[in-house]
């Protein structure tokens, strides 16, 4: 009788742990109105909002910072006007920092305000932007293969020769880096380590999950579940139809935000 129980208990753990790592999405909605070519939503736990970076029509000189509920609907389309073409999101002590072509701008989240526009002398294409849990910024220069810092006021080159550099998250005392078809974990003392690889394109989005693991994005309209130990799982293949650019994730209700980007709208999945 227990070589039974054992081996019924052996199974049901193998059936729980294949179910957590192999996760699926149900789309909850698709919010269109007022969305000019999305490419980052990032989701903000103390406003129970979402924050979403627009590059606009024409991207130059029209890029804005949208506030969606997390019902879809619209709550401001217009929140931070006269950006270029916003890019990565990350909030840090009421701040949210923005990446904006070759400047880093901060907006105070209360009053909308920009506080401050930080330049980053030789960039070219800033992407993403993460911030640590002391406050230090960084940010993804995707065309010259990049990662700068942004500490106390001043930036510095943090790391270079990371190919393709887009999405970033700083984690556990790690910083994440999807670096082309790579996923880096890059530890303080500036050590590289390829945590998986095998993505069919170059990594846009990155988020944790709460239940262990990461979900990835890849612009041309791929989204991906990362397990904890590195395997990859394809969830979502819309390549030709929608882009998916950088994610969004609600931990509390399980949901993911995708941007797509040229289909100029927001979509949510529950992921089960």
């Amino acid at each position: 009788m227990k070589k039974i129980t054992s081996f019924i208990v052996l199974i049901t753990c193998l059936i729980t742990v294949g179910y957590a790592q192999n996760k699926s999405i149900e789309k909850l909605w698709e919010t269109t109105q007022d969305i000019h070519v999305p490419e980052s939503v990032l989701y903000n736990e103390s406003t129970d909002k979402l924050y979403v970076s627009m590059i606009g029509k024409d991207g130059t000189d029209k890029g804005e910072i949208a506030i969606l509920n997390t019902d879809g609907t619209v709550q401001n389309a217009h929140w931070v006007t006269g950006l270029n073409a916003p890019k990565g999101l990350a909030i840090h002590k009421g701040l949210l920092y923005i990446a904006d072509v070759t400047k880093v701008i901060v907006v105070d989240i209360v009053t909308a305000n920009i506080v401050d526009e930080i330049v980053i002398e030789g960039s070219t294409f800033l992407n993403d932007v993460t911030v640590d849990d002391t406050g230090i910024v960084y940010i993804s220069d995707t065309r010259d293969n990049k990662i700068y810092q942004l500490r106390n006021g001043k930036v510095s080159l943090y790391l270079e020769n990371v190919p393709s550099v887009n999405g970033l998250k700083y984690h556990n005392g790690a910083l994440l880096a999807l670096a082309g078809k790579e996923f880096w974990s890059i530890d303080r003392n500036k050590n590289v380590t390829v945590f998986t690889k095998g993505f069919e394109q170059g990594g846009d989005g990155l988020e944790p999950l709460k239940v262990g693991g990461f979900i990835v994005t890849c612009w041309p309209g791929l989204i991906y579940h990362v397990t904890a130990t590195g395997e990859i799982h394809k969830i979502q293949d819309v390549q030709g139809k929608m882009n998916t650019a950088d994610l969004g994730y609600n931990p509390k209700e399980s949901v993911i935000y995708i941007p797509t980007f040229n289909n100029n709208s927001v979509i949510a999945y529950k992921l089960k």
